[in-house]
């Protein structure tokens, strides 16, 4: 009688493990919907762009996309770039709540070879104060012209 009982507790235990197993994962998940922050909050769609092969000379052009995401305006007061060849155009004017904006950002290839990355610093009111986003790309030799 008591080997039955100890084999019926056995199988409930081992039943309750495997559905305690099969349930972590779920309770584990995290919230994707993010609460909006007091105060600025600076959200980009996209934190990089790697424009692949380019030539020796070649002019690459991307904008970054952002929003708001937080609760009070949002003030751009700078756009710093990491090498004279990267340059940057940017809003001005204070972005609301839910509203967004773009960062147009180009590259001059001239003079460059090889592997590049190009990080552009964001400096705003935001809670993140300072975001980053950068431009990937690899410059090959120029362009055979005399053919």
């Amino acid at each position: 009688m008591q080997i039955l009982n100890l084999k019926t507790t056995m199988k409930k235990i081992l039943l309750f493990s495997a559905a305690l197993l099969f349930a972590a994962p779920l309770l584990a998940q995290e919230n994707t919907e993010a609460e909006p922050v007091d105060g600025p909050q600076i959200t980009f769609a996209e934190s990089s762009h790697d424009f692949g092969d380019i030539y020796q000379g070649d002019k690459v052009n991307y904008v970054f996309e952002f929003d708001n995401t937080g609760t009070e305006p949002l003030i751009l007061a700078n756009v710093l770039t990491t090498c004279g060849c990267t340059a940057t155009s940017w809003p001005r004017d204070p972005i609301v709540p839910g509203e967004g904006g773009k960062i147009a950002v180009s590259f001059n290839s001239a003079g460059k070879m090889g592997k590049q990355n190009k990080v552009v610093t964001i400096v705003s009111n935001a809670v993140n104060a300072q975001e980053r986003v950068k431009i990937i790309t690899n410059v090959l030799p120029p362009k055979d012209t005399s053919q």
